[in-house]
């Protein structure tokens, strides 16, 4: 790894705060380019970056690259490793629409789970939480005991370590504590596994597949359009997400943009057949 590679991952770590996930990105991508080429990035010309880049078929994961190497190159503008300031531009990539599920969807795979052991008690909490605080599956596992304030969660370990927070329904409340006091751990930590050890990623994903079938990223998704559809305000949306930027919210206004249009075909004169 070259030093000014060094030098950016320590910028995006330290400065930035990325998250641990973003940041691994970002090296692989990067560090990859280096190796392939035998040579520091900033000594490899674009003609060279798009013979190494150009055999991936996949347009994101050809854009996640591209955007990390022009993450690079404006670092090292900026601290004069490099005097030229260049970017690539990422190619066109068709919008997909978020997937999520109503309540009364989310409601059905709630019932299913057996609530007569404290691990059915944990996975109808947990779903509870994730679907009424909309938080990422990172942000709820590191969820601790003093994070809950009322009715009210504070995220400690957002995406860029910014602290917000969040209002938690009574009924994912009630759907908490009756775990907690089921639970034969005691734990700083909320969410445990059968063994009292920290629940991971993957066993989150696993009970999302299970009574869901979906992940808990959609789940994310279901807790942003349900607020859309209540007329719940974008930029309002764009805090209880933890979004930085309103652009990204912007891709639930495909929900408002549907429920006007649903409204305008069940109501208006001129729309009925």
């Amino acid at each position: 790894m070259s030093g000014e590679l060094e030098a950016f991952i320590e910028y995006i770590t330290v400065i930035k705060a990325l998250s641990p996930r973003t940041i691994e990105a970002y090296t692989r991508d990067l560090n990859d380019i280096e190796e392939a080429a035998h040579k520091p990035l900033v000594e490899i010309d674009s003609n060279m970056i798009f013979r190494i880049l150009g055999t991936i078929p996949n347009k994101r994961t050809l854009n996640r690259k591209l955007s990390s190497v022009n993450s690079f190159l404006d670092f090292c503008h900026r601290s004069r490793f490099d005097s030229a300031s260049s970017k690539f531009t990422l190619s066109k990539v068709p919008k997909n629409l978020p997937k999520y599920l109503t309540f009364e969807t989310i409601q059905s795979g709630l019932e299913m789970i057996d609530r007569s052991e404290w691990i059915g008690l944990r996975d109808y909490a947990i779903l509870l939480f994730l679907y009424a605080t909309g938080v990422r599956v990172s942000e709820c596992l590191m969820v601790e005991e003093g994070d809950i304030e009322g009715e009210w969660l504070r995220i400690r370990h957002g995406k860029g370590e910014k602290e917000r927070y969040v209002p938690i329904a009574q009924e994912a409340l009630k759907a908490l504590r009756a775990y907690q006091n089921a639970s034969p751990y005691h734990r700083r930590t909320l969410w445990l596994n059968y063994r009292g050890e920290p629940l991971s990623r993957v066993s989150v994903f696993k009970i999302n597949q299970k009574y869901l079938g979906i992940s808990p990223h959609a789940l994310r998704h279901s807790y942003a359009t349900a607020l859309i559809l209540g007329g719940a305000d974008l930029r309002v949306v764009q805090e209880l997400l933890g979004h930085s930027s309103l652009l990204t919210t912007q891709i639930y206004t495909h929900v408002q943009k549907q429920n006007l249009q649903d409204t305008v075909l069940r109501h208006h004169p001129m729309a009925i057949s």
